[in-house]
């Protein structure tokens, strides 16, 4: 992705994360995936929703323990299921493709 991506028209960093995650859409999703060789299935956009739902309530992108927890209720098993569906990990391509803003540090989980 470039600075301003053609297919969603929003500004990302050089790295194709938003500039500002408030200008997310679900093309800039879908255009972020496509980047990132991943097909969206429903189970990524719950993920997803659960991501920007935190971010909308919190002002601050979840944590991957948090999001680990939410997807199999223990930390080991939300792990697997995490790299599963975003195999390059969580700051990379779930943080990237949800629209939150790169972080400066992470744990990921």
């Amino acid at each position: 992705m470039s600075s301003t991506d053609t297919d969603t028209l929003t500004a990302t960093d050089a790295e194709g994360y938003l500039v500002d995650p408030a200008q997310w859409t679900r093309e800039f999703a879908e255009t972020a995936a496509r980047h990132e060789n991943i097909s969206l299935t429903p189970e990524h956009w719950d993920v997803i929703a659960f991501m920007r739902e935190w971010r909308d309530e919190r002002d601050v992108a979840p944590d991957a323990r948090h999001v680990m927890k939410y997807l199999a209720g223990d930390r080991e098993a939300g792990r697997a299921r995490l790299f599963a569906l975003f195999p390059y990990g969580y700051v990379k391509q779930a943080c990237k493709i949800a629209g939150m803003m790169k972080p400066r540090a992470w744990s990921t989980g």
